[in-house]
């Protein structure tokens, strides 16, 4: 067989096989019914609660938060501390805060406004130790915090 020949039967093959296609396979720009989210049954971002969408609160997430101070900076688990800082964010937008030396132990806090917390200390070794502040512009850490024994 010629290599022209050969060209010519795969060129006549893929064509006759082209309307073969599955129905998800299509032209560019086409729709194909069964695609984008209901291809892989995702919700849709609008259609099924735009009320909740709507609802849903706006985080600034170039607002960085920073922590300028904790009040005081020591303290026994139990006891309540305040930290001081900037961009905390609205109340929908804080995530929440962490203690290094407690893991992933819930910690109590109260979200007071954009720039104050207030936060049990949790029940931990004494010794140092850094506290987060998660808020949706990222994450701030503390300088070291006295955890005292009880």
């Amino acid at each position: 067989m010629s290599p022209r020949f050969l060209l010519s039967f795969l060129v006549i093959s893929l064509f006759g096989l082209a309307g073969s296609l599955p129905d998800s396979v299509a032209e560019e720009g086409v729709i194909v019914e069964g695609a984008g989210y209901t291809l892989h049954n995702t919700e849709s971002i609008k259609g099924h609660d735009e009320q909740k969408v709507a609802k849903d609160p706006v985080c600034d997430s170039s607002r960085k938060p920073k922590i300028l101070r904790v009040e005081p900076d020591e303290a026994s688990p139990g006891q309540t501390i305040t930290i001081k800082g900037e961009n905390f964010g609205t109340r929908d937008c804080f995530r929440g805060v962490a203690f290094s030396a407690a893991g992933p132990t819930k910690i109590d806090y109260k979200f007071v406004n954009d720039t104050t917390i207030e936060v049990t200390v949790p029940e931990v070794q004494p010794g140092m130790s850094f506290i987060d502040v998660v808020a949706g512009g990222g994450n701030a850490r503390s300088k070291a915090f006295l955890v005292q024994a009880k």
